[in-house]
């Protein structure tokens, strides 16, 4: 088998696995629910059928008597527990560990192995037979024979599919016979050794359900035509003879009712027989065909709908993509700027199209990027009920703007500092039941996890109804750390903010969960080359609220050009609430503090031609860039404010990686280099 086809069903087990979690832990709360039943054994039927057919044997067998005990449990034979939840649960990573190829600790597949079969009837047989299982699952009184046929589509090789073990798996359910139909095989020169022509019938008697047979082709039902038919127990026809030849064929499909009166010798319609014999008016069998015809444009239409096309592409792909979109914005600057200096209206015009269809190619691009946070949030939930059954806690986990997107890579990035998060509102914020009914809360303590968009940037929220940051409590361990001094005075949202700082823990003593002070760093550090922001709110006893700011794609983003001396910087967009004048007159009133009076209001600025060390003349007036950053308004000072730009973003060399306050650079239409300014940094600098 081909690392190819292995790794394309790696890829699927992943996404099977994840669905799979996100079932059990929804049929925990709705143990009736038969939908999320039937959910998780396709979920296991699949990775074991595919598994046996790739190569991972390991797994298709550890499978197996999962897929059994779930069969079980859809036909109402077994009911839905907490301690089946938690087997299947621990399944479910043991055959993660298989596809990640890691070492597994066979004693623990083994006991999960020997718990699945010990919840079977008749479980102290061991190892059972693989047909007798199924049997024992999902039976009928009394053998019945199917009539199958089996289509498999032209490219179901390409999907690294082989019909074979399937066809070997039906063998296994009874007794019967396979016929391969060889028709559709065309000529040599058409034949292309890659395609699939063979389709097969099948006559099988089995005292299995027609359930179980469905369930054998379940992971190809989309690459397939599929009709599974009972034959009739009584096989003799109307006269009291066996069913003649030609009733057999119409039964099954191959030759229609027509064909066969035709052959007979009867050159007539059906419709035309009947109206002729008197049996029926015209009126009527033409109403019955115009209702056929109906039909027939209805199911068409449907199936339409209903088609969805998809294709996988390679991540590199995707990001080689957009670093040539990245390119042709940049060429698309230069043509536009050009264009205005010639003042040709035929380049105008040319330079117009082409800026429409870049920014139509661009949008396009970057959505597909662009993926629902819900697949992230979809992995806490396991969390949260691991851990706080770990630490004897009643924690329900409430999500909501699952739908929200977000660049692919800020995705990717995001887990560890969310997981942070949680499991820090688990440990220090929610309360023991006990405590919490002694002030007056519920028993279960709930973090409500949601998205929503905010201009250009998402709002991620954690927030918990728990015992709340004590700001005493922060400040002695502030004090004690010198992160401040003993005498300084700290409003409540920058005492908050020490919790970021390296080694801060006000935990009592350190457990496998927190309290070694690591990790609310490593959540700041990471949201900030996210370019984002965090903030936290928090009331004593009440609960703690955190806030992340994130921009939508780190790829290209929508930014401000201002110029200082001879340089050229970018502050994103999104920061940006306004531009003010700044003239000598009003520095001269401020006594040369860096402070500006906006409509009452001062605001602390930063000049730019300072921080970068420009000597140029400074002109009469400059202007100041006001931004928000940290809950605070900060500014900016700048030559001159030339403009929204579209920018970007280039990563800046190792020489440069480490430049406090600059995030990456981007190239202007002329050619030159435009720092991409890091407003949280710039404003932490000082």
């Amino acid at each position: 088998m081909s690392d190819i086809h292995r790794e394309a069903y790696k890829e699927e087990a992943y996404e099977l696995l994840a669905d799979l979690e996100t079932s059990l832990l929804e049929l925990e709360q709705s143990p009736d629910d038969q939908e999320l039943v039937g959910r998780v054994f396709r979920a296991m039927h699949t990775i074991k059928g595919s598994g046996s057919m790739f190569g991972f044997d390991d797994i298709a067998n550890f499978t197996h008597e999962i897929e059994t005990v779930f069969d079980l449990v859809r036909n109402g034979e077994m009911p839905v527990t907490k301690m089946l939840i938690d087997l299947t649960l621990q399944s479910r990573d043991c055959i993660r560990m298989m596809l990640e190829e890691q070492e597994d600790d066979e004693d623990r597949t083994s006991q999960i192995s020997s718990a699945f079969q010990a919840l079977l009837p008749g479980a102290s047989s061991g190892t059972r037979d693989r047909g007798a299982v199924t049997s024992a699952a999902s039976s009928s009184d009394n053998p019945v024979t199917y009539r199958i046929r089996f289509r498999p589509d032209k490219d179901i090789f390409a999907h690294g599919t082989n019909p074979i073990p399937l066809l070997n798996e039906l063998r296994g359910l009874g007794t019967g016979s396979v016929v391969a139909q060889l028709d559709s095989i065309p000529s040599l020169e058409e034949y292309d050794p890659e395609a699939c022509y063979t389709f097969w019938d099948i006559i099988l008697t089995t005292d299995n359900t027609i359930d179980t047979i469905k369930d054998v082709f379940i992971f190809v039902e989309d690459q397939a035509e599929l009709t599974i038919d009972a034959v009739d127990e009584d096989l003799a026809g109307e006269d009291g003879h066996e069913k003649k030849l030609g009733e057999i064929l119409v039964e099954r499909g191959d030759v229609t009712g027509e064909d066969l009166t035709r052959a007979l010798g009867e050159q007539k319609k059906l419709g035309e027989i009947l109206v002729n014999q008197g049996l029926v008016s015209p009126g009527k069998v033409q109403a019955a065909l115009l209702e056929q015809e109906q039909v027939k444009k209805v199911k068409e239409k449907q199936k339409q709908q209903e088609s969805v096309s998809s294709i996988r592409v390679p991540a590199e792909r995707l990001d080689k993509l957009v670093d040539l979109v990245g390119e042709l914005v940049t060429v698309q600057a230069r043509l536009t700027q050009k264009a205005g200096i010639e003042n040709d209206p035929d380049l105008l015009l040319i330079s117009e199209q082409v800026q429409r269809l870049t920014e139509e190619l661009r949008d396009n691009t970057m959505s597909i990027r662009m993926l629902p946070i819900g697949t992230t949030f979809g992995r806490f939930k396991r969390l949260v009920r691991d851990l706080s059954g770990e630490l004897g806690k009643e924690i329900e986990l409430i999500t909501e703007g699952a739908e929200t997107e977000l660049d692919k890579t800020v995705i990717e990035r995001l887990n560890d500092p969310l997981v942070h998060i949680i499991r820090n509102s688990i440990d220090h914020g929610i309360e023991h039941p006990a405590v919490r009914e002694a002030y007056g809360k519920p028993r279960t303590g709930v973090i409500h996890l949601s998205a929503q968009y905010a201009g250009a940037s998402v709002l991620i929220k954690i927030k918990d109804d728990g015992f709340g940051l004590d700001t005493d409590t922060i400040r002695t361990k502030a004090i004690e750390k010198g992160l401040m001094a003993a005498d300084a005075e700290l409003s409540d949202k920058e005492l908050f903010g020490l919790i970021f700082a390296p080694g801060f823990s006000t935990a009592k003593e350190i457990t496998n969960v927190s309290g070694r002070g690591v990790g609310m760093d490593v959540v700041k550090k990471t949201i900030d080359t996210l370019r984002g922001s965090i903030e936290v709110e928090s009331e004593k006893e009440k609960g703690t609220t955190i806030t992340l700011k994130l921009p939508l794609t780190l790829a290209i983003i929508d930014g401000l050009m201002v110029k200082v001396d001879e340089g050229y910087f970018v502050l994103p967009l999104s920061a940006v609430e306004e531009c003010i004048e700044l003239s000598h007159e009003d520095l001269a009133r401020t006594n040369g503090q860096h402070l500006v009076n906006l409509r009452g209001q001062l605001v602390p600025y930063i000049r730019l031609r300072e921080s970068f060390g420009f000597e140029g003349q400074v002109p009469d007036l400059e202007q100041v860039v006001i931004t928000e950053t940290g809950g605070h308004k900060m500014g900016f000072t700048v030559d001159q404010v030339i403009g929204e730009h579209q920018t970007v973003i280039k990563s800046l060399s190792r020489v440069y990686k480490n430049v406090d306050g600059v995030s990456g650079a981007t190239i202007m239409g002329d050619g030159n280099v435009a720092l991409i300014l890091d407003v949280n940094r710039l404003a932490q600098a000082v």
